[in-house]
């Protein structure tokens, strides 16, 4: 019976090499033109590759969209939100979550780039973001540990709110350098927004011990 010859590395590390340059050239044109400037001819020509290879890889501009959304670090990670060690008590482990997504968020500034032109503008491939964002928020849902679950009740109606302030805020500070009195372009303004973090979700999720 034949048998298969191995499969080449030097081509699979080819291959791999490509396709991480296609999906480089999809941030690229999101930071320099926006939704308008995707499609598979424009990619093509910033990965400085034939089209065809963006269909062998990906199948189609929203399966590469898709893949740039999930694989290039456009959105934070359970792991990074709910972070290494969680703290046990609901209040601080909420808070704790809230602020890591807000700090993951500022370290992201093509993320804050396209959250900003999705506000304004809508557009066949803000699908494919949402649906990444949906099966992240859906995946955090889930990692939560039972203590924090049914407590503050609605809790992703209430995470919802709370991360669509934090998100504004965030979006405000691109073109702003103070809202409603606390200063965005500086540390202590987010200090000051952190800070008020912990304090919500005390009020909502009971205080610990340890802040009585």
């Amino acid at each position: 019976m034949p048998t298969r010859p191995p499969a080449n590395p030097v081509k699979a590390r080819d291959a791999a090499a490509t396709r991480k340059r296609i999906l480089a050239a999809v941030g690229t044109l999101l930071s320099r033109e926006g939704f308008g400037a995707l499609g598979v001819n424009a990619v093509a020509r910033e990965a400085g590759v034939d089209k065809v290879l963006i269909y062998r890889y990906f199948g189609g501009i929203d399966q590469l969209t898709e893949a740039w959304a999930s694989e290039m670090d456009f959105w934070p990670s359970v792991e990074e939100i709910v972070g290494d060690s969680p703290e046990p008590e609901p209040a601080a482990l909420a808070a704790g979550m809230l602020i890591r997504h807000l700090q993951a968020l500022r370290k992201r500034p093509l993320t804050l780039e396209v959250m900003a032109w999705e506000a304004v503008e809508r557009h066949p491939l803000t699908r494919v973001l949402d649906r990444v964002r949906e099966a992240r928020s859906g995946q955090l849902m889930e990692a939560l540990p039972e203590h924090l679950r049914g407590r503050g009740g609605d809790l992703p109606a209430v995470s919802a709110l709370l991360g669509a302030g934090l998100q504004h805020l965030l979006l405000r500070a691109r073109t702003v350098e103070r809202y409603n009195g606390v200063p965005l372009g500086s540390p202590e303004g987010w200090e000051r927004i952190e800070a008020a973090v912990h304090a919500l979700c005390e009020g909502l999720l009971g205080r610990t011990e340890s802040r009585r």
